[in-house]
């Protein structure tokens, strides 16, 4: 079998992989639950590479994702549910619905026209999609009312990147805060509750029920700002990289180490690394 840049020839070789008795063992036994992660790793590789601005590994780690994509379909065409022609289907159709400014009548000339629309198109999907699950006996994948608001938010996402999606959809019903100072002033109400929770030693349980009401709501400040907060995170920890290593890096050539060095000269050489890297 030669390579090819016909996606057939993809659905092919998965369809090799997967044949019981001359396929491939590992790719037998797998499953949905067991192949996901994968698909969450390949996810973040392809996120990897456009950060790191690696045309060459973006191209590859695009394929990685892909297969993931064309792996789930093998599987659930083997169980006479989806195949991959379906999820190609599902998702033109999906972005010729939520395009009618560009694909049917409708006219946006703002990117707010096109958001509104984009937001309103999305419920409507959402309580299509949950009256189909109600016909087929699917239980709702979260607490609540089929249907509900919240309902379609992955449990599984990175939990900054869930908060964020959470309060969007809550303020899509209005449940959201009206400006930026209001969300300040949360966040100062949530820092002082989890510094009263410290000064009486408060059980592990309650400080980290508290600090995850901190964090929640810096997502929502960072929403406010239209800022990611992931993004936002990742790019200080890249400064924290940077400056760190310019402390080993300076300690090393004075003959010595982190661990040897005490914590005013390793501050010292901080506050030189911030004006510099």
């Amino acid at each position: 079998m030669q390579p090819s840049r016909d996606i057939e020839r993809l659905l092919e070789i998965m369809a090799a992989l997967r044949t019981p008795g001359t396929g491939c063992p590992w790719d037998l036994e797998q499953t949905f639950a067991t192949i996901a992660p994968y698909t969450i790793e390949e996810a973040y590789e392809v996120a990897d590479a456009i950060a790191r601005g690696d045309a060459v590994d973006l191209e590859d780690e695009l394929g990685d994702l892909l297969l993931q994509v064309v792996f789930h379909a093998r599987m659930s065409e083997e169980q006479r549910g989806f195949d991959f022609g379906d999820v190609v289907h599902g998702i033109t159709a999906k972005m010729i619905r939520r395009h009618p400014h560009v694909f049917g009548p409708d006219a946006a000339e703002t990117r707010h026209d096109v958001k509104a629309a984009w937001e309103r198109i999305k419920a409507e999907e959402r309580a299509e999609k949950a009256a189909r699950k109600r016909e087929r006996g699917i239980v709702a994948g979260h607490a609540g009312a089929a249907g509900g608001v919240l309902d379609d938010v992955p449990a599984n996402l990175p939990a900054l990147r869930q908060a964020v999606k959470l309060q969007q959809r809550a303020g899509t019903v209005g449940f959201d805060w009206n400006d930026v100072g209001s969300v300040l002033d949360k966040l100062r109400e949530e820092t002082d509750e989890i510094a009263h929770e410290i000064a009486t030693n408060a059980p592990h349980d309650r400080l980290e029920d508290e600090l995850g009401d901190v964090l929640f709501v810096i997502a929502n400040l960072a929403r406010h700002l239209h800022l990611d907060p992931e993004q936002a995170l990742q790019r200080t920890n890249q400064k924290f990289r940077r400056r760190f290593s310019y402390i080993e890096e300076n300690l090393a050539e004075a003959g010595t180490t982190p661990a040897e060095a005490t914590l005013a000269e390793m501050e010292a050489l901080w506050q030189e690394a911030k004006g510099k890297v």
